[in-house]
């Protein structure tokens, strides 16, 4: 990519977590932040200062590969992007401070942008719905952000930005995904409690809404389900494609979005619309 491909600039300088954010959904939100930082040459690295500074956090020894690639790719943006990698289970109590002292050791104090992407997700009948999973799917997709924000916003000077990542489940009932899709309603709650309690410094939190995407999550959703999805989408009739969301996740991280808060955006080619 070259200088004269970059988009506009519009994170210059800002600290952004990422959390499950080695593959998938995730590593394409992480990039798109990255490559809307500031335009700083490359001999100029050493100065982190107006560089845009991605965490990428994820949880699997698997996933080890995909995150030290994302952040080698983001390090070679033209733009001189730096990021750091993470390993940190959200389903356990001490992963966010792991996650903010990581982050504060490589680029200081300040955290600008939150984006809360990480979830568990099984699919189970209520019948076989067990204790572990549910400890396994609210222990990440609810705790895990409760926990994840409350340590974050510590370091968020104002006009911060968090965006909490939902799905179009969150307001919608499938079969066999009831811990899935009530952690998703539960984090939009989350959502639009924090926007009346954070917004008095300008800070703002809202929630984006895939409908079906591309994704390695994508194929543990059952086929069924993810084709009456595409069938009942009027936009070409189609699953998305992670940029499509990415880039609305980047612009609610930017000053443009700065009249936005509470909110939930729909991101699903009109499968549903509210």
């Amino acid at each position: 990519m070259a200088d004269q491909d970059l988009p506009p600039q519009t994170l210059a300088g800002k600290t952004t977590i990422v959390t499950g954010s080695a593959r998938g959904l995730g590593a394409e939100m992480a990039f798109d932040l990255a490559i809307r930082g500031a335009q700083v040459r490359i001999a100029k690295r050493a100065d982190l200062g107006s560089l845009p500074k991605v965490v990428v956090v994820y949880t699997s020894v698997s996933s080890t590969e995909k995150a030290e690639k994302l952040v080698e790719d983001i390090n070679a943006l033209p733009n001189a992007s730096a990021a750091i990698s993470v390993r940190a289970n959200l389903g356990e109590v001490s992963a966010p401070r792991d996650i903010i002292d990581a982050t504060i050791g490589a680029f200081g104090k300040d955290i600008h942008i939150l984006v809360n992407n990480a979830a568990v997700q099984i699919t189970r009948p209520l019948s076989e719905i067990s204790h572990k999973d549910y400890d396994d799917v609210y222990n990440v997709n609810v705790r895990g952000v409760i926990l994840m924000t409350q340590a974050t916003l510590k370091h968020m000077p104002p006009k911060s930005r968090i965006i909490n990542i939902s799905s179009v489940g969150g307001r919608s009932g499938f079969p066999s995904l009831s811990l899935y899709t009530s952690s998703k309603a539960a984090l939009e709650g989350l959502t639009r409690s924090w926007a009346a309690e954070l917004g008095s410094n300008g800070t703002t939190v809202n929630a984006v809404a895939p409908g079906p995407v591309q994704s390695e999550m994508l194929d543990s959703i059952p086929k069924e389900i993810v084709q009456m999805q595409k069938e009942s989408t009027p936009v070409e009739k189609r699953v998305g494609m992670p940029y499509e969301v990415s880039n609305v996740v980047s612009w609610l991280a930017s000053e443009e979005s700065a009249w936005i808060s509470g909110q939930t955006l729909n991101v699903s080619g009109g499968w549903t619309m509210y």
